[in-house]
C-alpha cells in the first residue's frame, strides 16, 4: 500500500490500527502497574510525604482512586516509547527520508526530557510548594488536616505538566525541520510565546508570585534554549531542501 497517496477513510483506519497497538501495550503496562503500584503509592504518599505532614482521607473510595491514578501514571510512562513510535510512523509518510531519519532519532530525547521535567516538578516546585503552603497556613492559624486525594491531585498537577513542557525544545527542533517555522519567526515572535508560557503557567501555578516566578523561569529558558536548537533544525532543513532542488535538476 502507498502511504503517500492513502484517503481519509484508509487514514483513520491506519490511525485506528496504530491506537489499537498502544491500547494493547496500555494494558500490559497497567498489568506491570498493578506488581509496583503499591510500593509507589506508599513512596508517594507515606514514605516521601514531608514529616510533621499527616495526610486523611474522606471517602472510602480515596485510598483506591490514587492506586489506580498511579496504576495508570506507571502504566503511561513504560509504554511512551511505544506511544510516540506510533505517532511517528503515523506522520513519518508524509516526510522525506531524512527527515524521517532525524525525527525517529528525537524518541530517545522525548523521553529523556520527559523525565526530566518530571523531575524538576516532583523534586524541586512540589517541595517548594507544599512548604509555602504549610508556612503561610501557619501564619494564618489555620489547623492541618490534609486529604491524602488533594495532596496527590497537587503532586500530579504540578509534576505532570513539566514533563510535557520540557518536549518544547524538541518539538520546535521538529516543527523547523519541517519547514514550519524557523529561528528568525521564533525570536520576532518571542513576546507572544512568552505570554502563553505565562498562561500556561498561571494555570498549574499555585496564587503566589515567588512560586509563579519559579514556574515561568524554566519555561522561558526553555524557549530560549529551543531557539538555539532550531538553528541547527533549521541548516538541515536548508540542506535537505538544496539536495531535493539539485535531485529535481538532474532529471
Amino acid at each position: 500500500m502507498d502511504k503517500d497517496n492513502l484517503t481519509i477513510v484508509e487514514h483513520l483506519e491506519e490511525l485506528r490500527a496504530r491506537l489499537m497497538v498502544v491500547g494493547y501495550f496500555l494494558i500490559a503496562g497497567m498489568l506491570i502497574g498493578f506488581i509496583f503500584g503499591k510500593p509507589v503509592t506508599k513512596f508517594l504518599t507515606v514514605t516521601d510525604v514531608p514529616k510533621g505532614i499527616a495526610l486523611n482521607y474522606f471517602k472510602v473510595s480515596d485510598p483506591l482512586s490514587i492506586y489506580l491514578s498511579v496504576i495508570m501514571i506507571i502504566a503511561i510512562i513504560i509504554i511512551s516509547p511505544v506511544i510516540l513510535y506510533q505517532l511517528w510512523a503515523f506522520i513519518s509518510p508524509g516526510l522525506h527520508p531524512q527527515e524521517r531519519r532525524a525525527t525517529l532519532a528525537y524518541i530517545p530525547f522525548c523521553i529523556i526530557l520527559f523525565f526530566a521535567g518530571m523531575s524538576f516538578g516532583y523534586f524541586i516546585l512540589f517541595p517548594y510548594f507544599i512548604n509555602f503552603s504549610l508556612a503561610l497556613a501557619s501564619d494564618m492559624g489555620l489547623h492541618q488536616q490534609i486529604g491524602v486525594t488533594q495532596y496527590f491531585g497537587e503532586m500530579v498537577k504540578i509534576t505532570m505538566p513539566f514533563g510535557f513542557v520540557f518536549q518544547l525544545p524538541v518539538l520546535l527542533l521538529f516543527l523547523t525541520r519541517l519547514g514550519v517555522v524557523n529561528p528568525i519567526f521564533l525570536k520576532k515572535n518571542r513576546k507572544y510565546a512568552y505570554f502563553i508560557l505565562m498562561v500556561i503557567a498561571a494555570i498549574i501555578a499555585p496564587p503566589d508570585t515567588m512560586t509563579y516566578i519559579i514556574f515561568v523561569l524554566p519555561m522561558v529558558l526553555l524557549y530560549e534554549f529551543s531557539i538555539q536548537i532550531s538553528k541547527i533544525g533549521y541548516r538541515q532543513y536548508l540542506k535537505g531542501e538544496q539536495k531535493l532542488i539539485e535531485e529535481e535538476l538532474e532529471k
